[in-house]
């Protein structure tokens, strides 16, 4: 029943809401500060109208593209999420199945629940690592060299995050990683029992890429000690692809682009981090005429539509990324109704694409 309401992300976080205790639901969905960031986000996207086209033959539609080079089924992937199976057991894994079948990039967190050697595995290789830089780098660099044994072709660095931001939500719960259960949190669970019932019995989800030698990773350690030096060093021991993820200003964008990054994800971390940070979908044309027509250029925050997906694809992205919805889809419905979100986006930007004369991707650069 869960998944065939599903018509919209809006549908998916409504039953996400009711079924989530209230510490999860709200460390999935809260934003920094008063969150006016996340407010600024959506009127932006909003904001941005899409030109309606009449008289073409749009019969025949396509939402392929490649990325580096790859095929990929659909113009949109999967974010990095930290902690994903907190919004359902075995999420890491659904997602990594959808991106399997879809032949999309899975971002892989450095806090996921599932090992990154398991995802990969699930994901038939279509899985990218995202690394933060935390302390001195120590822990981080063996990371990079794990991932890569593991058969990562793409790193994604984040870098916006120097300090983890504040999120009142997150901190009124007592919400902390690992978990801690205290009074508070034992009545939350007790509360939301279909939730806390599975918990239980598959146990609870823990930070799985540092169950490793050498590496204690605590969630709020300052990762402000990263430069363009630790840049530097990045590129010269990863011999994949890298993306830098978390980028706002034109000036760091083409100082990335000197440094040698194969590609610049556009994103303020779903609005996570700085709440007086520029909504990223006025930032992207900026970027693009920027770094020129040739540069990969990614784009992630505030998506929750089809219709938003290409509106960033017109302002100048080659490829975007979806986050919480698929969170609240898989929190609602399982893999059902992760598989049901997805249906509904691709619907969502098929029949935009065919309002507005689009009958491929390539359509949607030219139109920019």
């Amino acid at each position: 029943m869960s998944a065939s309401a599903i018509h919209s992300a809006e549908d998916a976080r409504r039953l996400a809401r009711r079924r989530l205790p209230w510490m999860v639901f709200d460390y999935i969905d809260g934003s920094a500060g008063a969150e006016t960031g996340a407010a600024r986000n959506r009127a932006a996207l909003d904001a941005i109208t899409l030109r309606p086209r009449i008289l073409r033959d749009v019969s025949q539609r396509s939402l392929a593209t490649t990325v580096f080079g790859q095929q990929t089924e659909r113009p949109f992937g999967i974010a990095p999420m930290g902690m994903c199976n907190l919004s359902a057991p075995g999420a890491d894994l659904m997602l990594a199945r959808l991106a399997a079948k879809h032949k999309v990039p899975h971002g892989v967190s450095t806090v996921a629940s599932t090992p990154m050697e398991k995802i990969l595995e699930v994901a038939e290789g279509h899985a990218w690592f995202q690394l933060y830089f935390t302390g001195d780098g120590t822990g981080t660099f063996k990371l990079v060299e794990r991932a890569k044994a593991a058969g990562y072709k793409t790193l994604v660095l984040t870098v916006d995050v120097p300090e983890v931001g504040r999120r009142p939500r997150e901190l009124r719960h007592g919400f902390k990683m690992p978990f801690r259960i205290g009074p508070r949190q034992f009545i939350d669970f007790a509360l939301h029992p279909r939730w806390s019932i599975a918990g239980l019995i598959h146990g609870k989800p823990q930070m799985a890429n540092f169950e490793m030698d050498g590496y204690d990773f605590d969630r709020t350690e300052s990762r402000a000690k990263a430069d363009w030096d630790t840049l530097a060093r990045l590129r010269d021991a990863w011999p994949g692809h890298l993306v830098v993820k978390g980028v706002l200003d034109v000036d760091d964008a083409l100082q990335l682009q000197r440094a040698g990054v194969d590609a610049i994800q556009v994103s303020s971390h779903g609005a996570r981090q700085l709440e007086a940070a520029p909504a990223p979908i006025d930032m992207l044309p900026r970027m693009r005429a920027a770094l020129g027509p040739d540069f990969p250029l990614f784009f992630d925050s505030g998506l929750r539509s089809g219709e938003d997906a290409l509106k960033a694809l017109v302002a100048g992205a080659d490829f975007v990324f979806f986050g919480r919805i698929l969170q609240f889809a898989m929190a609602a419905g399982g893999d059902p109704g992760l598989a049901q979100l997805w249906r509904v986006l691709t619907d969502e930007m098929s029949i935009a694409m065919a309002q507005t004369g689009m009958t491929c991707i390539k359509d949607a650069h030219q139109d920019a």
